[in-house]
């Protein structure tokens, strides 16, 4: 059995639309501001993986909370994880490209050296050196831009939007990978089972949607299959101030996904999906 730290989340809800079977834990249960409580959950039921697909999203807000953001990305998950070495069972937790500086315009490799530009950055990454040390068998999955039919995400927004308005201005000079959530859901579904017959996979991998894109041509995407009339104009970074800096660079490196036999997934045919899902697709 695999138990899921999670319920409502983007990929908490493709975890349960994928894996009924498995065990999972919303915040009344398993709260992350609590790690020694989400490690007794572990240490209770036994299962035979961990998932951990909670955590801190409010990238801005992390700005002004830290410590609260670094308990529930950092503190928790090496909490987990060292309950999981403690049982000898594999640990899968969800990370961000976010622990990168975001310069030049070439992929990070997963060997890269980290220097994250926020507090919710320097919150994902504690969290990941806190799960390797740890010790146990772990996969520590990097994935970047996440959208889907549920929750708050880029897609929706664009598509709430680009029914109201007959042009958009979105930030161009940030590029990335797109991530459809069930992708992932499916990835870290397949990685806790390889992990559990074959504990030598363990380590870190990059899982990001291709190809790389900009927001904007993401938006115009978006706006194209949802047969929106909706004109997205390119504005810099500069035009867009946030609390938090935003990496300019969120390319990511993912051959080592091959390990697992992973591929990195269109994120077009994602929009479509999702675009679906919610009725949108005319």
């Amino acid at each position: 059995m695999i138990l899921i730290f999670g319920k409502t989340g983007q990929v908490a809800t493709d975890l349960a639309a994928r894996a009924p079977q498995a065990l999972f834990l919303g915040r009344d249960e398993a709260d992350l501001a609590d790690p020694s409580a989400c490690a007794a959950k572990i240490a209770e039921i036994g299962p035979d993986a961990v998932i951990n697909a909670a955590a801190w999203t409010a990238v801005d807000r992390a700005e002004s909370e830290e410590e609260a953001a670094t308990v529930v990305n950092g503190t928790a998950p090496a909490a987990m994880a060292r309950a999981c070495a403690d049982l000898g069972i594999p640990f899968v937790h969800i990370s961000t490209d976010y622990v990168f500086d975001g310069a030049g315009d070439a992929p990070f490799t997963t060997d890269h050296p980290t220097a994250p530009l926020g507090a919710y950055g320097r919150s994902k990454l504690a969290g990941e050196e806190g799960v390797r040390a740890a010790g146990g068998t772990h996969a520590i999955l990097r994935t970047s831009w996440v959208f889907s039919a549920h929750g708050n995400n880029f897609l929706k927004t664009m598509r709430r939007l680009g029914a109201e308005r007959e042009k958009l201005t979105v930030v161009a000079d940030q590029v990335g990978g797109p991530t459809q959530a069930s992708a992932i859901a499916a990835a870290c579904l397949s990685i806790a089972e390889q992990l559990i017959a074959d504990p030598g996979k363990s380590g870190t991998y990059h899982f990001s949607g291709a190809p790389d894109v900009s927001w904007a041509d993401f938006a115009r995407e978006i706006m194209a299959q949802a047969g929106l009339a909706c004109v997205v104009e390119d504005i810099p970074t500069s035009a867009y101030p946030t609390p938090a800096k935003r990496p300019a660079n969120s390319r990511m490196d993912c051959s080592t996904l091959a390990t697992f036999g992973l591929t990195r997934p269109d994120w077009r045919a994602g929009v479509t999906e999702a675009l679906s899902e919610l009725g949108a697709l005319k």
